[in-house]
């Protein structure tokens, strides 16, 4: 049987795309391992009752990757998912799927009287026997309190769960309110997957960026050609997907997103209606914004220049990286208008986040939570 999985990764070693690295390595065996047992019983033809797969005394315990950002695990999940041979396979981020479960759970209530979860949990399984989720989180009150229940009956039904995440299980949900109805779901995840930590030292990315120009003036197709050479050394020419962050009863919808990477337009972030809260989010799933188009701002656009503010002390503070297009150097960049003597030490932050010693500083507190 080819093992597709490690010779994919030993591939993106050799074109340089990646490093050596043995926590990674250690993964990549356990999940080619995991690749091995899914389609030897999708071969051999796993019973099936009511269209669902049901779970086996053989069924494989899934995988759990975690670690502080910049590790590679979504860059594991990818190859893991492109290599595996498996039909019945779904990849989610975490916020889509729960989406799709609070969906799911909403039909149920209204197609019957009963408890609604049982027949969710059947509806999302019938999708795929193996389920990938990316970044799992769990910080909504509403999440954490159907999230054990779910998975429980997902789990039953012979559904493999694959996870990424900066935080370890136990972790999860931290603070929460009544956290205490939360943790039987920590034991449960705990009984089923396999929890590797990727445990490396060195931000891959941080070599990839070092020396590279990271803020490209004017906003032309120059700039717009460099945003896109950047997204892809960021993220192996990943295509990316659109992302959706649910903050205090809104959505930000992030367009393109992949392997902790955005990339948004000034107009997205700062043009709109948004707060700290919806920038804490943001940065909180990423260790990188691609961020296009920042205009010559003028006295009436004060607002969006708080924004700006804004957007750039929480990437700051929480030492994100910044890639970016603007209309001039950062000092020009709000010369008159109401807070443009407050936005000089925004710009004093745009001409820092490029040096090398953010980067590496970015590096060093890359595992912190958000």
């Amino acid at each position: 049987m080819p093992h597709r999985l490690f010779s994919a990764y030993q591939d993106l070693i050799a074109s340089g795309g990646i490093e050596p690295e043995p926590s990674q390595l250690a993964a990549v065996r356990a999940l080619q391992r995991l690749a091995d047992v899914l389609e030897a019983q999708q071969r051999s033809h796993w019973p099936i009752l009511g269209g669902l797969w049901r779970r086996q005394a053989n069924t494989p315990r899934g995988i759990y990757l975690c670690g502080p950002v910049g590790r590679g695990k979504t860059m594991l999940m990818d190859l893991f998912c492109r290599n595996l041979a498996i039909r019945a396979k779904r990849r989610l981020h975490f916020d889509a799927f729960m989406d799709e479960a609070h969906g799911a759970i909403e039909q149920a209530r209204q197609a019957s009287t009963g408890d609604p979860i049982p027949l969710a949990a059947r509806t999302l399984a019938n999708r795929g026997l193996l389920l990938c989720i990316d970044e799992f989180q769990v910080n909504d009150i509403a999440d954490a309190m159907i999230i054990g229940r779910l998975f429980e009956h997902l789990l039953a039904l012979g559904v493999v769960l694959v996870a990424t995440s900066n935080i370890a299980p136990q972790d999860l949900y931290p603070d929460g309110i009544n956290r205490q109805l939360f943790l039987p779901f920590v034991g449960l995840l705990l009984e089923h997957v396999n929890v590797l930590a990727l445990s490396a030292r060195r931000d891959y990315r941080l070599a990839k960026l070092a020396g590279r120009p990271l803020y490209f003036t004017p906003v032309d197709a120059a700039a717009t050609a460099a945003l896109g050479a950047a997204w892809n050394l960021m993220t192996n020419s990943a295509v990316g997907e659109p992302r959706m962050l649910h903050i205090k009863g809104h959505t930000l919808t992030i367009p393109r997103a992949a392997e902790g990477t955005a990339w948004m337009s000034f107009n997205e972030l700062c043009g709109a209606a948004l707060g700290a809260a919806d920038y804490r989010a943001l940065a909180s799933g990423i260790h990188t914004l691609i961020l296009e188009g920042i205009p010559m701002l003028t006295p009436e656009q004060r607002n969006e220049a708080r924004r700006l503010i804004l957007l750039v002390d929480t990437l700051y503070d929480q030492r994100r990286r910044l890639i970016v297009s603007a209309a001039a150097e950062p000092h020009a960049l709000f010369p008159l208008g109401d807070g443009s003597e407050a936005f000089g030490r925004t710009a004093s932050r745009l001409v820092e986040m490029r040096s090398q010693d953010y980067l590496e500083a970015a590096q060093s507190t890359s595992g912190s939570p958000t």
